[in-house]
């Protein structure tokens, strides 16, 4: 027969924190009570009555003066005023995952959303949940129960709901009861607030028990994450729960037995179990892997105290504004403030990581006495950084980090968990540029200094810039020609013409070439920051200048006048301007025609002002047009003696 043993078992940290407060308590007083059972766990109960540990249903029953612990389970406000009242000393060993259970209800019903809880409306751990809940609320079981709060309750749909789970419900059902969640209420926060450690021993069960031709669940009969375990096994295979090694049956006619434990098992049980299981089958434990031995040992790690400054591995959890709860396969908890994720003081939790990531992390400070460890990304991504910026310094490698912070003097950029200050000087292509636009923007940059000891380091984008322009403008010289055409960014203006970024290298446009009507500035037809579309003109390549055109030929206004105003054509003119010898009209948008004083008028006059002033719109024939000069001569006379004609016609 082979026995096949799950990865995971033992005490998870929120069991393990509150049984070693009552051992610790107990050791320090000789007498302290719990808020019912520390564990659901009988044996460990037993254990910790004979050292002096009461448990009392209610805080009335404890004496005055006398310590009373809240289990991991945690209780309500109402409880917790009551113990106030009663002026207990009180040690609170709630796990931290249920206090963020309890945090996540509270906010949400005073936010005017109804709970909905999923789990056993009687396990204390919900009942506890259910106090720190100020509004509507519901439990359901499974899927069973949640359709049938659908169906009499169709109103809910409309309305805004929290939903949560105990953090022992079964990972299966649960994934099953969110599908369901997300599709009927549309308006519904979610949250999976399963304890990672339950999960994982689920997980692993389902699994083995697929393998396996019986398994054996070692745990408190009364423990509900004991008692998931065996009907997340059960639909594979013949399943039993025992609660010591003297309930292990002689099994026979079995070829493969699976073994798991609760979290509420102590390692001490699990231990004893495996041993009988070796005597009853002759010595026959086998594992792929490990032996018993090796799964001792891999009880005993698991339950291994851990050191500040220590690299650990883990996996998250749960993320709150403020910190990100994480699995580090001991019995602590452990959290990462939001100040020790990031390297930038504005990410929020939420933005950089999510439920499941995995991580290194590196160990802050331990507190026994509460069951947790302060744990830090951001000063393991910097022993890391350093590394690659020291690298980076010597070799010259580009570097890509993101802009953070803008301050005194130039910006912070952070790559690889590193802060890098980059002067002003070498944050932009030239001097004096605005740096306000680089805030949250990806940039390039080399290590120009590192002073590791005064934890320094400083980047230049300048010089990336100024090989990448360099880079580009030896490709653009490679495939220019004249009249090719490119797409450009207007970069700055003079009076005599504009300065286009063709990507790397500048051309100019002079002004001339800017419209075929006369401008007085370029700021009449383009401005700085404008995407233009230009062509070659001219190249030296010699002195690296670049003219180029950007009015088009098409639009030419005496290839508009040919088409569209021969000569004999009748128009409305405006009067743009006058001499003595007649006055000035334009005709089309960059042509103007000259009327001569004799055509003014059909009598004599002394001057045009007899006449005209500057702005008139008046009738004019098109007489003659000398494009080579780029003259034109109009008539109002004749344009007034052909419509006469036309009349009498």
């Amino acid at each position: 027969m082979e026995v096949f043993l799950a990865k995971t078992a033992g005490f998870c940290f929120g069991v393990d924190r509150a049984v070693k407060t009552v051992q610790r308590l107990l050791s320090e007083k000789g007498r302290v009570y719990t808020l019912g059972p520390i564990i659901h766990n009988p044996q460990m109960v037993k254990e910790l009555e004979e050292k002096g540990a009461v448990a009392v249903d209610a805080p009335e029953q404890v004496p005055t003066g006398e310590c009373l612990v809240i289990r991991s389970h945690g209780v309500g406000e109402d409880m917790m005023a009551r113990i106030q009242k009663q002026g207990l000393s009180c040690v609170d060993a709630t796990c931290p995952f249920v206090k963020k259970i309890h945090t996540l209800v509270h906010d949400a019903s005073l936010e005017g959303r109804r709970v909905l809880v999923a789990g056993d409306a009687h396990h204390p751990e919900v009942e506890g949940i259910l106090g720190h809940v100020h509004g509507p609320w519901a439990v359901f079981s499974g899927v069973k129960e949640l359709e049938k709060l659908i169906l009499d309750h169709p109103e809910w749909k409309n309305e805004p709901i929290c939903v949560v789970s105990q953090t022992t419900f079964e990972a299966t059902e649960w994934e099953n009861c969110s599908k369901i969640l997300e599709k009927v209420y549309t308006n519904a926060r979610i949250f999976a607030t399963i304890c990672n450690a339950t999960a994982q021993r689920q997980k692993e069960a389902r699994e083995l028990a697929q393998q396996c031709d019986q398994m054996i669940v070692v745990g408190g009969k009364h423990s509900s994450n004991t008692a998931k375990l065996k009907a997340v096994c059960s639909p594979y295979c013949q399943t039993m729960l025992i609660e010591t090694a003297d309930e292990l049956p002689v099994l026979q006619g079995v070829h493969k037995v699976g073994i798991t434990a609760g979290a509420s098992t102590p390692a001490h049980i699990i231990k004893e179990v495996l041993v009988t299981m070796s005597e009853i089958n002759e010595s026959a434990v086998q594992n792929p892997t490990e032996g018993t031995e090796s799964f001792a040992e891999m009880l005993e790690e698991s339950l291994k105290t851990l050191n500040t400054d220590e690299k650990v591995h883990g996996v998250v959890v749960g993320i709150a504004p403020n910190e990100v709860y994480v699995d580090v396969g001991r019995k602590q908890a452990g959290f990462i403030p939001a100040s020790e994720l990031s390297a930038d003081p504005n990410a929020r939790p939420e933005d950089l990581v999510k439920i499941g990531d995995e991580m290194d992390l590196l160990i802050m400070r331990t507190n026994d006495q509460e069951g947790t460890i302060m744990l830090s990304k951001k000063r393991l991504d910097s022993i890391k950084g350093w590394e690659v910026i020291a690298a980076a310094e010597e070799s010259g490698e580009v570097l890509t980090g993101t802009v953070t912070e803008i301050i005194k003097g130039g910006l912070i950029a952070v790559t690889n968990g590193i802060r890098v200050f980059i002067p002003a000087s070498q944050a932009t292509a030239s001097r004096g540029e605005s740096l306000d636009n680089l805030l949250k923007t990806e940039v390039r940059f080399r290590i120009i200094e590192v002073n590791r000891g005064r934890r320094r380091a400083v980047g230049s984008i300048r010089s990336v810039l100024r090989d990448e322009k360099k880079a580009l403008a030896e490709k653009f010289w490679e495939t220019a020609e004249e009249g090719k055409e490119y797409t450009g960014t207007v970069k700055s203006l003079t009076a005599y013409g504009a300065f286009v970024d063709l990507g790397g290298i500048d051309g100019m446009i002079h002004i001339s070439e800017l419209s075929w009507t006369r401008i007085k500035h370029p700021s009449e037809v383009v401005n700085p920051g404008d995407t233009v579309t230009v062509y070659i003109k001219g190249l030296d390549r010699e002195k690296g200048k670049i003219s180029l055109g950007y009015k088009r030929q098409e639009d030419n206004p005496w290839n508009i006048l040919e088409r569209d105003y021969p000569v004999g054509t009748v128009c409305d003119v405006t009067v743009v301007g006058m001499t003595t010898f007649g006055a000035f009209a334009n005709i089309i948008p960059g042509i103007d025609g000259l009327i001569h004083i004799s055509q003014i008028a059909d009598h004599r006059i002394e001057k045009p002002q007899d006449v005209l002033k500057v702005g008139d719109v008046v009738k004019a024939k098109i007489t003659e047009i000398d494009f080579e000069k780029k003259r034109v001569s109009l008539s109002m006379r004749a344009a007034v003696e052909e419509t006469e004609a036309g009349e009498e016609a």
